[in-house]
């Protein structure tokens, strides 16, 4: 995993969500961070922990399908659509992902995640439909327990390398830490090894500023992500409080050199969200299918509203 625009202030302001600034100039060139840290000073001088994957209990998540860390909101019926290029086989094209917070859950290893329903066209044909499951824990930190990708050729299935917490030697990874800080340690955002998904990620820096199609935003986080077996290729992700992820970029040796701003970013009327949430349960259908020693051991996604 990666991973509506008219009358945006009104529909942020409405859902409770950071404004832009009026303006503001774009994120500069970073530098590499200091040696890793497993926590920083707060700013009464305690200590802040820094989760990590280590830290993983699914009896600390009593509210887990309540998402409400200040980088990560993740309410049902929000739609982010992030617009870009990239670079495949050599040619760059027009890349669009919309990202949906369904109104359904699924239970993980005990744990009850939001189902996000993921969308990635390539020159406007759909090459990637995915479903990714979320919880929060009880300190506020953001965790990742699986996911479902389907990927198209031509418009039929080649494949789906899925990966669900507790099955196939799979583990849950940290996708946003409750207060994330510069010189901390590196963490997993989620370990597949049956399909070679080993994604982790590290905060760069805060305090930055960056502008998208949506506004101009200052004390913008960035969180540097990649995979494990190829770690001198980096995606740069780019967060604002109460809203989340705000552009893409790319870093170091990445050939794919994916930029992705968000162009829009609205919540769902009913009848929207319905027709989401039936999507959703068909892929989910899907996967009991197409995976039925793996994912058939889950329990199918169900309507919470």
């Amino acid at each position: 995993m990666r991973r509506l625009r008219t009358g945006f202030t009104a529909v942020v302001a409405a859902m409770g969500l950071a404004l832009p600034l009026a303006a503001c100039g774009s994120a500069g060139s970073t530098t590499a961070d200091a040696p890793a840290a497993s926590a920083t000073t707060g700013a009464a001088g305690g200590e802040v922990k820094q989760v990590t994957e280590k830290d993983y209990d699914r009896g600390n998540f009593s509210r887990s399908t309540s998402i409400d860390n200040q980088w990560m909101p993740l309410r049902a019926g929000m739609q982010f659509r992030y617009e870009g290029a990239a670079t495949v086989d050599g040619e760059r094209i027009r890349r669009r992902v919309v990202f949906t917070v369904t109104d359904l859950t699924k239970v993980i290893d005990g744990v009850r995640t939001v189902v996000l329903w993921d969308r990635d066209y390539n020159n406007d044909e759909l090459v990637e439909a995915e479903l990714a499951f979320f919880a929060q824990d009880d300190d506020g930190n953001v965790w990742h327990l699986g996911q479902y990708p389907e990927e198209y050729e031509a418009g039929k299935l080649a494949g789906a390398p899925a990966w669900i917490h507790g099955l196939a030697g799979a583990r849950a990874g940290v996708i946003m830490r409750a207060e994330p800080r510069p010189q901390t340690s590196d963490y997993s955002q989620g370990w597949g090894p049956a399909v070679e998904y080993a994604d982790r990620g590290k905060v760069l820096k805060t305090g930055q500023k960056t502008c998208v199609t949506t506004g101009c935003y200052d004390d913008v986080l960035v969180v540097d992500e990649w995979d494990e077996a190829d770690p001198a290729a980096l995606q740069r992700k780019y967060y604002v409080r109460g809203v989340g992820n705000v552009r893409i970029g790319w870093a170091g040796e990445d050939d794919e050199k994916e930029t992705m701003v968000l162009t829009r970013l609205g919540h769902l009327d009913a009848g929207a969200l319905a027709q989401a949430r039936d999507e959703a349960r068909k892929l989910d259908q899907s996967a009991f299918r197409v995976l039925a020693g793996t994912y058939g051991k889950t329990e199918p996604v169900e309507h919470t509203p």
